[in-house]
């Protein structure tokens, strides 16, 4: 049988990681094909060879029964290879034309055809029904939208085959709905796709076949009718998962965070509207709804990054509506940011390094009241790293060596080891595997149980619903309830982030008349 893609013994070595073991993967044309495991597994790496990102130590490519040898990505575009990135590559001031066609731009003689090409990009969009404006700026659209520009992208160069990596980590559920139905209208043209993903629940509604990478390692391609979720899950981990942590006792009553009428405005929209919430001790308080409604916002106003334009803020029953961040670092807040690349770690910098930003004026890492201590930071930074098994070779690695979950361990481990009262965790699990969400999951609920309190938001209903004592559900910036977890279920919740409001639903029926009953008007 002639494989669309085969890779026959790949082998690659990073200095003291060994990142492929004679890997062998063979995928089917037309198909849509899964690569799955843990953050280190060697997916990413697996397919940049496969992209010519990286060149192979040993082994061979075939594509459709030819064998390649790639130096570059150009030479993996021209053999019909097209890969779209966690993290988008798109010129945000750019139109979605100019970005699709970017390097390979029609011209009128020397110039630039820019009609000609929103007439190519239109053709491309059409012939696939991939909806997208090819005249809007990229600044403009959504995440998901964005996706299907760097999917056009792909197609635009002639791509058969189209690597995604990590195609829903910053996508909504409408928006993951959406992905799963290009990816069949792709796969029904003939297309084939390869997905790296940690979602076990999209990996059994998207593929046909399932790779499993452990430790580098090939550990089984199975067709996706002859497993399921638990089996692929101790296949990638090794060991059975279990996602949720075990809550101990009932939150208390004693007020730990109480929000009062909190606004927040952003280029004249009102982004927050009168939002009040009381968060207690020993709970978890998880915030739903649909991404840009305004949950995300009140999370960096509570960690201090931004300044609302109305309302106080109470910690401990102290106002701190005017502390800086570092002021709220210092009196018990820890806070992990829904970006870790860009807000939470400094690239960089060694994970020791990373492990004390924000915390370095502290005493234990002071010398002489003027520098840093570094036999305290690398003391700290091991202890650390055990403690949260952070997978490094050493303290002295670059953050950026690191693998996506790994990077995310090292932020959590940083807030967690200053022992906050309260834990601020802005999609604390986004992007990571199911081996680093448990170990997340049980950091947070051991926090609970401790008696901390944690603020938690998440686009994953799941994971809000198993987590939060209590989830409050926002629409268009406005509270419309709060729901028990225990007796609430994804249809109420889902109700309530498109702005239904539940009128026999005790207090969020309640929650869901004010947040109606308030006629904002706009901001001039």
């Amino acid at each position: 049988m002639v494989y669309a893609v085969e890779m026959r013994g790949i082998t690659k070595r990073f200095p003291a990681v060994l990142a492929n073991d004679h890997i062998d993967i063979a995928i089917k044309a037309g198909t849509v094909h899964a690569i799955i495991g843990e953050n280190g597994a060697g997916k990413s790496t697996l397919m940049n060879i496969l992209y010519g990102l990286h060149k192979p130590d040993q082994g061979e490519i075939l594509i459709n029964g030819q064998k390649q040898v790639f130096g570059s990505a150009t030479d993996a575009i021209a053999c019909g290879i097209g890969m779209v990135h966690q993290h988008f590559m798109l010129v945000p001031r750019l139109t979605v034309a100019d970005n699709v066609v970017l390097g390979k731009e029609p011209r009128k003689g020397l110039l630039y055809d820019r009609k000609g090409a929103i007439a190519k990009v239109a053709e491309v969009c059409s012939r696939h029904n991939i909806q997208v404006d090819p005249g809007k700026k990229v600044a403009d659209i959504s995440l998901g939208m964005q996706q299907r520009v760097e999917i056009v992208k792909t197609l635009y160069r002639g791509a058969e085959i189209i690597i995604l990596d990590e195609p829903t980590a910053v996508l909504t559920p409408q928006e993951i709905d959406d992905l799963g139905e290009i990816l069949r209208q792709l796969k029904e043209g003939g297309k084939t796709i390869i997905i790296i993903t940690h979602k076990l629940e999209e990996v059994m509604d998207f593929s046909d076949d399932i790779s499993v990478l452990r430790g580098g390692k090939h550990i089984a391609t199975l067709r996706k009718e002859a497993t399921d979720i638990p089996e692929l899950t101790r296949l990638m981990v090794g060991r059975d998962v279990q996602l949720g942590g075990r809550k101990e006792s009932a939150p208390g009553k004693e007020e730990a965070l109480r929000l009062t009428d909190i606004g927040y405005v952003a280029e004249g929209r009102k982004v927050l509207k009168g939002i009040s919430l009381v968060l207690h001790k020993g709970e978890v308080l998880g915030l739903a709804g649909i991404d840009g409604s305004g949950q995300s916002q009140l999370a960096e106003i509570v960690a201090g990054v931004l300044t609302p334009s109305a309302g106080s803020i109470k910690f401990q029953d102290r106002d701190i509506t005017g502390k800086t961040v570092a002021q709220r670092k210092k009196g018990g807040i820890g806070f992990i940011a829904q970006d870790r690349q860009k807000h939470g770690l400094v690239m960089d910098f060694s994970i020791a390094e990373n492990l004390v930003l924000g915390f370095q004026r502290r005493p234990e890492y002071c010398q002489y009241k003027i520098g840093v201590n570094s036999k305290a930071v690398i003391s700290g930074a091991q202890k650390r790293i055990k403690e949260y098994d952070i997978r490094t070779p050493g303290e002295s690695v670059r953050v950026s060596m690191l693998s996506g979950g790994n990077q995310q361990k090292v932020v959590v481990a940083r807030e967690m080891g200053s022992r906050p009262q309260l834990i601020v965790a802005d999609q604390p699990t986004r992007g990571v595997d199911v081996g680093a969400i448990e170990a997340i999951h049980n950091i947070l609920i051991d926090h609970r149980n401790k008696g901390g309190s944690v603020l938690l938001v998440s686009l994953e209903l799941d994971e809000l619903m198993m987590l939060s004592d209590r989830i409050a559900v926002f629409f268009d910036g406005r509270l419309m309830g709060i729901l028990d977890s225990a007796s609430a279920t994804r249809e109420q919740i889902g109700m309530m982030m498109v702005g239904s409001s539940l009128p026999k639903q005790g207090e969020a029926a309640k929650g869901g008349k004010q947040a109606e009953s308030r006629k904002e008007e706009p901001v001039s």
